[in-house]
């Protein structure tokens, strides 16, 4: 069965009540067992520090003007657990940049919470929407990877997705998810516990990219950026407890949802038109999410129904400012790594 089907009747059986729906449609082997093993007693084998706090205000420049909300969720990916540093974290990577487009500072808040899975989703957006501020400009949410390696059924899982997103967008927010990445590519899981691990990911992440189209956010695949890039890198893309992203990790993950949160915003250069030669298209929303679980950095945002529009957004290297004025750690965040244009 294709991906795009596997992914459609996931996100179809969320939608009506289905029972769990097995991304892999396979029983448990005994080798699978071994390997599982395995990779609990090799994953993991540092200690993560615990991700610095990263809320406030970035962009001080540009006080005179209004500031946007940008809001993260999600798990330890969205957290910044694994660097030490304010201006390592996906927030303050993703805040400064946001700044820098918009030439406004950015207040930030993030709720995400270390081995988060998708049903914490309802009391992470509960507690944005309790804030005095109100709903963010745009929220910003990575979740998936512990629904994968805590076997969370999948169609309970892209329905807790649903109901976040549609929380958000009721209460006026933009919405970006960045889906699931692709748990194949960590350095010590073996064969065959790699494929399926990767199999399951991408059938998730495809799932996830159709109910957030459909409830009216848009997506990004962080799957294949934890591909190649980290397949080929792992000891200067993984953290030291080899699970978690290093810090040039979160500058790329950063950078490739970076565009999509201007986009959402009116704030990127690029209209939303198929470029032909960056392999854009439109196409069933299904498809469009089997296609982006594919590459990474692909966006998927809603066309008109059934369709959805897959973007090849261009990543420009950024001039980022420090942390965020009054916070505390280090000052300075790096201006990230960006991907290689695809054109």
């Amino acid at each position: 069965m294709s991906r795009a089907r596997v992914a459609r009747r996931i996100a179809a059986g969320a939608a009506y009540g289905g029972g769990s729906i097995g991304l892999l449609g396979v029983a448990a082997v005994g080798v699978l067992l071994a390997e599982v093993q395995l990779a609990k007693r090799n994953v993991g084998g540092g200690v993560a520090p615990l991700p610095p706090g990263a809320d406030g205000r970035y962009g001080g420049s540009y006080s005179g003007e209004e500031p946007l909300r940008l809001a993260l969720l999600g798990d330890s990916t969205a957290a910044g657990q694994g660097v030490r540093r304010v201006g390592q974290t996906p927030g303050a990577l993703l805040a400064s940049g946001l700044a820098a487009v918009a030439e406004r500072p950015v207040d930030l808040r993030n709720v995400a919470l270390p081995g988060a899975r998708s049903d914490d989703l309802e009391r992470q957006v509960s507690l944005l929407l309790a804030s005095p501020s109100g709903a963010p400009d745009v929220a910003v949410v990575m979740i998936g990877a512990n629904d994968v390696t805590h076997r969370m059924p999948p169609t309970q899982s892209v329905r807790c997705l649903a109901a976040a997103v549609r929380r958000l967008r009721t209460a006026g927010a933009e919405v970006v998810v960045g889906t699931c990445p692709d748990l194949g590519t960590i350095e010590p899981v073996y064969q065959p516990l790699r494929w399926l691990a990767r199999r399951a990911s991408r059938q998730l992440a495809a799932a996830q990219t159709i109910v957030v189209v459909e409830q009216g956010g848009r997506t990004v695949s962080l799957g294949d950026l934890l591909g190649p890039e980290f397949a080929a890198n792992p000891r200067e893309m993984f953290g030291v407890d080899n699970f978690h992203p290093s810090a040039e990790g979160y500058a790329t993950a950063a950078m490739a949802v970076l565009p999509t949160v201007c986009a959402a915003l009116g704030l990127w250069p690029e209209a939303d038109r198929i470029d032909a030669a960056r392999h854009e298209d439109v196409l069933p929303v299904a498809k469009a999410a089997a296609e982006a679980a594919k590459q990474a950095g692909t966006e998927v945002t809603g066309a008109r129904a059934p369709w959805a529009l897959l973007k090849h957004r261009r990543r420009r290297r950024l001039p980022l400012p420090g942390a965020p004025d009054g916070a505390g750690g280090e000052a300075d965040a790096p201006a990230p790594r960006t991907a290689a244009d695809p054109a």
